[in-house]
């Protein structure tokens, strides 16, 4: 499968961020990537449609 661009918006500055999804890691992953402008940690929740071609990404701040 190929890599899924696509974007987040940073919990704490709401600034959009550049992402790519690694279908490998299954339709559910979670893990930590900080923000491109404001350096802060987002804890990503990613739930992909690989049969549709489309993730959606939810951020929230690390410790909340």
């Amino acid at each position: 499968m190929e890599l899924i661009q696509g974007e987040f918006y940073c919990a704490a500055c709401g600034e959009p961020n550049d992402l790519t999804v690694d279908p490998s890691g299954g339709a559910e992953q979670s893990y930590v990537e900080d923000c491109q402008v404001c350096c802060r940690p987002n804890v990503l929740t990613i739930r992909c449609n690989f049969e549709d071609g489309y993730c959606i990404a939810e951020a929230v701040l690390e410790g909340d």
